[in-house]
């Protein structure tokens, strides 16, 4: 497993230690050393056929055609078929090998991110940073894995082919062997150069590529607003921005790496022309045989390739550390705070207490709860009223721990709810709001998910039917079966809160939070889901937020905030005769609903 710690930034550049990053990636590849092993040993045979055949150069020009050796007749050519035979075969199962390796590190590091993603505190997936997070698992964790061991597998190959053709030239000439030591140096100078600006690119690169994604996904969710309030000129300026920006950082890549082959070609001429000055000197001298030269050119003319692919893998390396960046960060991130692990005491009651509970959000100048305190009391319903921003769904949401408070405690069953487990303590609520969530499958496997183990279609069934929802997928031609399509879009709004209505009671846990339940609702669908609603909160502890006040008469106790402060608290009866905040909601409520 990786290192669960956090990347060092250095202080000046705010860049990962570059030494630790490369440790991370190549960690991941020690499951797999066998594997990995038997893949270089190909790649190490395949390289070892490249210089042979500049070898075979020499006794084919020296002995092969003044007929001293007959047999080079057929030996030369079949060694040649025998060669590349070999290369073919080695390289096709070094391929396959790297390949079943580069999915196996995707496979558990993809894993991995989605564990750590389901696990991060909601406050991470308020920040709305979806773009980046779409882009980690699409982009970056392929990247990363992939370009890791095609650097194996091209620096493996490669230097060990520069080294096997420098052998080569250094038997066939030392003097011109010189000359090319001249030039490489200069070439892996100019590498370095060119490298740093392809990281700084890559690294904006990735940036904007999950602005796109945000973008366009925004584009897609909203693309009915777009129509409905001609949206078209801005959402376009907005794509072809980001769509401009991503061409430029492409052309910039593009042109640093091109830089790259004609720099190198220059040093390769230079070198070519030295090594044809010095080698005509040896052969007046008897010193060079044109067997010697025509293999000695041979190896040199192949030698530049391997070092034209390593020099290029520059661009690709800086691609996968910025990948690796961005994988890291998501996998660094630190999970929601579960170091208790108690348990309640069954039968769990559903006492639900707030002593002097208060909350800040960072970076903000007011309190958004100031010592609120109150009790449900088990099968009791305690409403949320108040004004936007009064703090009622805040409030709500310290009970599941999605918010922790500043200070204060909130207590289920007497028991300080920080010292139980988070699945200990969600297991005992369930949450119906207005933005229901369904996901891609059935109508059966919807209902069935707020259930901890196997449920029977009867299950389904009778949740189905409390929910008001039974005669409507009866109906259906696939019934359970019947597939909701993707954000339940094949529902109507009335529909999908009675799933998720249906779901809360399979579930059958003893606290419920109703979260603006029906306020996206018609007055007939509304009237529809109530009626749900009544028999999912029949016995159960439930806190219900809402604007309409006429979904909240029958509690057992309205509790109105403002400013994160309870400044009323009563049954609706009670609070009509104080006349105050609740009351004068309640008038300008059914008086807008008269008018209308």
């Amino acid at each position: 497993m990786p290192q669960n710690k956090e990347l060092k930034f250095q202080a000046a550049s705010h860049e990962p230690v570059r030494a630790e990053l490369w440790n991370r990636i190549y960690s991941r590849l020690r499951p797999y050393w066998k594997e990995v092993a038997l893949a270089l040993i190909l790649v190490s045979i395949a390289s070892a056929t490249q210089p042979l055949l500049a070898i075979i150069m020499k006794p084919l020009l020296d002995d092969g055609f003044t007929g001293g050796k007959p047999y080079y007749i057929w030996f030369l050519p079949l060694s040649v078929i025998g060669l590349m035979l070999l290369r073919g075969v080695t390289t096709y199962l070094s391929t396959y090998v790297f390949a079943w390796v580069t999915n196996k590190m995707l496979f558990s590091l993809r894993a991995e991110m989605f564990q750590r993603l389901l696990n991060l505190p909601d406050e991470e997936f308020r920040r709305g940073d979806t773009g980046r997070l779409l882009n980690r698992f699409t982009i970056d964790a392929g990247v990363m894995t992939g370009v890791a061991t095609e650097v194996v597998t091209v620096v493996t190959r490669e230097v060990l082919t520069v080294i096997a053709l420098l052998g080569v030239l250094l038997y066939m000439s030392w003097q011109l062997t010189i000359i090319v030591f001249l030039v490489m140096p200069i070439s892996v100078f100019v590498a370095r150069m060119v490298s740093r600006r392809l990281r700084r690119i890559n690294r904006d690169t990735i940036n904007m590529n999950a602005e796109l994604t945000r973008v366009v996904n925004e584009a897609i969710d909203g693309q009915r607003v777009i129509k409905l309030f001609n949206g078209y000129e801005r959402e376009q300026e907005r794509f072809s921005y980001v769509n401009a920006r991503l061409r430029r950082f492409a052309m910039r890549a593009a042109a640093a790496d091109a830089a790259l082959s004609p720099i190198t070609q220059l040093f390769v001429a230079v070198a070519v022309a030295g090594v044809i000055f010095v080698a005509l000197y040896q052969a007046n001298t008897g010193a060079l045989t044109i067997g010697s030269f025509a293999a000695f050119m041979a190896a040199l003319g192949q030698i530049f390739d391997p070092i034209k692919r390593l020099t290029n893998m520059t661009g690709t390396v800086q691609r996968m550390l910025v990948s690796a960046e961005s994988v890291f960060r998501l996998v660094d991130q630190e999970a929601e705070q579960d170091l208790a692990g108690g348990d309640l005491d069954k039968p769990v009651r559903g006492r639900v207490e707030f002593v002097n509970v208060s909350h800040q959000y960072p970076n903000t100048a007011h309190r958004t709860l100031n010592n609120v305190s109150f009790v449900v009391e088990p099968g009791q319903t305690v409403a949320l009223v108040g004004r936007s921003g009064s703090g009622k769904t805040t409030l709500a949401n310290m009970l599941p721990r999605f918010v922790q408070g500043e200070s204060g405690q909130v207590l289920l069953d007497d028991t300080d709810i920080q010292t139980l487990s988070l699945r200990n303590l969600r297991s005992q609520i369930s949450l119906v709001s207005q933005d229901v969530v369904l996901f891609e499958g059935s109508i059966g496997q919807n209902v069935a998910y707020g259930a901890e183990g196997a449920v029977s279609e009867e299950e389904i069934w009778f949740a189905l039917e409390a929910a008001s929802l039974d005669q409507f997928v009866k109906s259906l031609p696939q019934g359970l079966e019947t597939q909701v399509g993707e954000n339940a879009s094949a529902l109507s709004g009335g529909q999908r809160q009675r799933l998720a209505i249906a779901r809360a009671l399979i579930k059958n846990s003893p606290v419920l939070i109703l979260d603006e339940a029906t306020s996206a609702l018609d007055n007939e669908s509304e009237r529809q889901v109530q009626v749900s609603l009544e028999a999912l909160m029949q016995g159960r502890s439930t806190i219900v937020i809402a604007h309409r006040l006429s979904t909240v008469q029958k509690a057992d106790m309205i509790l109105v905030l403002d400013q994160g402060e309870i400044i009323e608290r009563g049954r609706h009866d009670e609070l009509l005769k104080l006349d105050g905040v609740y009351a004068n909601l309640y008038r300008l409520q059914f008086a807008n609903s008269e008018v209308a």
